[in-house]
């Protein structure tokens, strides 16, 4: 069902990287250590994104004994490497233990000693392209950029980038997020100037900046970040996000409004997401047991039934523990089939570009 391609990775999984636990602790003196804890301080994960509501359901049900502390659901990949810096002297409960961070986020994070490493009993599995070598982060899941419309506002769905800057469109278009901060909403960018041919990185930021500047001068652009309440109220009725959410907010809205889910024909941008831990972690072992449930095939499962691909998904597959109906829930195979996965050097590039480059360029300012 799903190449090499569609993981975005090129090295063989035949050469994936083999290492024990970066703790000696076996998961009984885990599981009892972190129960002695007691806590999990998580941020930025809302129950609608990758099915988290349901995945902390089930760290909740397996162990009971952790309390998990949810900090800001909404928060971009900015605000989590912030909350943990804000919190480097401060073991309480508004120091998040482990971040769920945007791919450039990752080595960012370690270059400023942000991050602990650990490697969770199913590192085997996880390709090393989506890895550091030693631990510090490494990929959860991915899904490709796509637009969702509230087809009762817009009959006429636009089918590509390009068609975005249509007059019947004006007023419509929204990003999920602020581009100076939120990892999707940056991509969204990346995914518009790739769109126009850019190359991923500099070249692509600086081409989706110039996009993001005619839709914003057109007047179709809304400085409004986009969600499912916006998508049904008409303030956003498009809105640029990933697949999984955008089937998320379908399925949440149940047809009131009907929400059509498309993949620009002009371009398939997949992104892929990180794990870490806080180097600061007031719980360190409630956060390994943590990162242990979601690389078991339990947690993995969860955020597929939440429509983002596991990183360890072909893992998965090849050992046929995927149940049919979540394999049937899936977007056709062809959408994943074309996808581009840009490079940790691009992906950082066209950050960087995109961040230091809206204000000045597109004079947007995207707000709640």
């Amino acid at each position: 069902m799903m190449t090499k391609k569609m993981l975005g990775l090129t090295t063989s999984l035949a050469m994936l990287m083999t290492a024990p636990l970066a703790s000696a602790q076996s998961m009984a003196e885990l599981e009892a250590a972190a129960k002695a804890e007691g806590m999990l301080t998580t941020i930025a994960l809302p129950h609608s994104w990758c099915g988290y509501g349901d995945v902390i359901a089930g760290f909740k049900a397996k162990y009971p004994e952790i309390t998990v502390n949810e900090l800001n659901p909404d928060a971009g990949s900015a605000d989590e490497i912030e909350a943990v810096k804000a919190n480097m002297n401060n073991k309480g409960p508004q120091a998040p233990d482990v971040l769920d961070i945007g791919l450039s986020f990752g080595p960012a994070a370690q270059a400023e000693n942000l991050l602990q490493p650990y490697k969770v009993s199913t590192w085997d599995t996880i390709p090393d392209d989506a890895k550091d070598a030693d631990g510090h982060w490494y990929g959860d899941y991915y899904g490709v950029m796509s637009f969702a419309v509230n087809t009762d506002l817009v009959p006429n769905p636009p089918m590509s980038f390009a068609d975005l800057l249509k007059p019947e469109y004006i007023g419509q278009v929204a990003l999920a997020g602020d581009p100076r901060a939120s990892n999707q909403a940056i991509l969204g960018v990346l995914a518009a100037g790739m769109a126009r041919g850019a190359e991923p990185g500099a070249a692509a930021a600086e081409a989706g900046l110039a996009f993001f500047k005619e839709l914003n001068d057109a007047g179709n652009f809304v400085p409004v970040i986009g969600k499912a309440g916006t998508l049904a109220q008409g303030t956003t009725p498009i809105v640029i996000q990933w697949d999984y959410n955008a089937l998320s907010t379908r399925d949440s809205l149940a047809g009131n409004p009907p929400v059509e889910v498309i993949v620009p024909s002009d371009v398939t941008l997949a992104g892929v997401y990180v794990q870490a831990i806080s180097a600061y972690a007031p719980q360190p072992n409630a956060a390994k047991l943590w990162m242990e449930y979601l690389y078991s095939d339990e947690g993995q499962l969860g955020w597929l039934a939440g429509y983002c691909h596991p990183i360890r998904f072909n893992d998965l597959v090849a050992r046929g523990v995927v149940p049919q109906e979540l394999m049937d829930a899936l977007p056709p195979a062809d959408a994943y089939e074309r996808a581009v996965f840009p490079s940790i050097d691009a992906v950082n590039a066209n950050a960087a570009a995109v961040k230091a480059g809206w204000d000045s360029v597109v004079g947007a300012n995207v707000v709640e």
